[in-house]
């Protein structure tokens, strides 16, 4: 009878997880980018967040810009309307659009079961502002496209822009997210849909500022919409400098917001 001894440590030994799989996280990187591409993708397919972020900023450059409601001042009102509407596509997105999805994400718990996966908090942070940005961007070459089209000629510098919409995105995205983070989520839906009513009328977007009495406009001044449309509109109409008073009022509120969401912001 033969028997066969098992075979030693050293004979057969192969290196741990050669044949097996080796489960881990993705790169950090690849994750952000991966949740920021799914961010952008449910925005995209959510009929109301369209509504919201492209037809009604179109809707209000094209109809106020071709009839004469509002009295925009001198010159033609398309000059007047277009740094407006795109503070208006900075508003929509990255404060009313993004507290409304982050509200009821953190109500059905999809918020709780990010957070327990290997995405840090700061990187879905990070990917929901990326999908932000996407989505602005897309606003800003819609927008522009359509305001050629009526007869836009804008003036001064790209770099100015640029600051201005990068700022007034930080600035709106904290308030939103502290909007988002300590209300309910009616709550936030009905005050983020206020909130976008109230600044499209007395935030100088379509109606300007200096057509409100002289201790309203002071106030409306130091809003962050009527210093993103104010200083788009010193750059891009009147081929202004540097806005800088308008930039520190967006850092100033960019700054209160983000730390405050930082602070108050809950997840479940």
């Amino acid at each position: 009878m033969t028997t066969t001894s098992a075979p030693s440590a050293s004979s057969g030994s192969t290196t741990p997880g050669t044949y097996a799989p080796d489960p881990g996280a993705a790169p950090l990187p690849r994750m952000i980018g991966a949740q920021a591409a799914l961010e952008t993708k449910m925005l995209l397919r959510n009929g109301e967040q369209l509504l919201l972020t492209v037809v009604i900023p179109t809707l209000l450059l094209v109809l106020f810009s071709s009839v004469d409601i509002v009295d925009t001042g001198a010159g033609r009102a398309v000059d007047f309307l277009a740094p407006g509407i795109l503070a208006l596509a900075v508003l929509s997105t990255a404060f009313t659009g993004q507290a409304i999805a982050t509200g009821f994400e953190r109500r059905y718990g999809v918020l709780k079961r990010l957070a327990s996966s290997p995405l840090p908090r700061w990187g879905l942070m990070t990917a929901k502002t990326l999908s932000v940005l996407v989505t602005e961007i897309l606003q800003v070459l819609l927008l522009t496209v359509i305001a050629f089209a009526l007869g836009w000629h804008p003036h001064g510098d790209p770099v100015a822009v640029v600051l201005l919409l990068v700022l007034g995105t930080a600035a709106f995205s904290g308030l939103g997210l502290l909007m988002a983070g300590t209300l309910k989520a009616e709550a936030t839906l009905a005050a983020a849909n206020l909130v976008f009513l109230l600044l499209l009328v007395g935030g100088g977007v379509i109606v300007p500022l200096d057509k409100f009495p002289p201790a309203v406009q002071d106030a409306l001044g130091l809003l962050p919409i009527a210093a993103l449309s104010d200083g788009l509109r010193d750059v891009l109409q009147h081929g202004a400098g540097m806005p800088w008073a308008d930039l520190g009022i967006l850092a100033a509120w960019a700054v209160v917001g983000l730390t405050a969401a930082g602070r108050f912001f809950r997840w479940e």
